[in-house]
């Protein structure tokens, strides 16, 4: 079957997208909610986590992604693979991540991975970028102790962006890495490695306490 068609871009702050998602229910969506979580942020078609539910069975998988077609796919290609430690949420991430992920059981969100989102190059649609301060902080805020965020990008001033905004958050403690940790990479990241292309990334571990 074809791949669904979007568009590329979407505006995060226009009235549609602005729509607050229902909290998300592990005993819903996950066969064993009492696995660790690992949460993908902006996930795209996710293929990434597809991938990931299959190699590390051990763990769910949680995908956000801000293009409703786009989870629905991905949500039906899981379910015709049979993983049922694997679920995608229709969400605007920059906006309700913290709804979203409300009633998470504490310490379940282990990891999390942000990797390659759009970098709305213009400085006037810049407002628009995924990842702000509140959203750090939300992480922050759910993450347990020792869980980590990756975060990862092609685009040098997009990453010292983000990279900052994890730095000035107290929640985390910067632990630099110089290659992908997990045993799968994004399109994204297959096609700029490919092409020799540098990629910025960086990771950050949860405080105790």
């Amino acid at each position: 079957m074809p791949r669904v068609r979007v568009h590329q871009h979407v505006n995060p702050l226009s009235p549609f997208y602005r729509q607050e998602p229902k909290p998300i229910l592990v005993d819903s969506v996950f066969a064993d909610p009492k696995k660790p979580l690992f949460l993908d942020i902006g996930c795209a078609r996710g293929r990434f986590l597809l991938r990931m539910a299959e190699a590390v069975p051990t763990w769910n998988y949680l995908g956000v992604e801000i293009r409703y077609p786009l989870v629905d796919e991905a949500n039906r290609l899981a379910s015709e693979a049979g993983l049922v430690n694997l679920h995608y949420a229709f969400c605007n991430a920059m906006l309700w991540l913290d709804r979203l992920i409300s009633e998470l059981p504490a310490g379940s969100l282990r990891q999390a991975a942000i990797q390659f989102p759009d970098p709305w190059f213009k400085k006037k649609h810049a407002k628009r970028r995924m990842v702000n301060a509140e959203m750090v902080e939300t992480i922050a805020r759910y993450m347990a102790p020792g869980g980590n965020v990756f975060v990862q990008t092609d685009i040098e001033p997009l990453a010292d962006e983000m990279f900052e905004l994890f730095r000035a958050d107290p929640g985390f403690a910067e632990l630099p890495i110089n290659a992908n940790p997990f045993p799968v990479r994004t399109e994204r990241e297959t096609a700029v490695e490919d092409k020799a292309l540098p990629v910025f990334r960086t990771s950050f571990v949860k405080r105790a306490g």
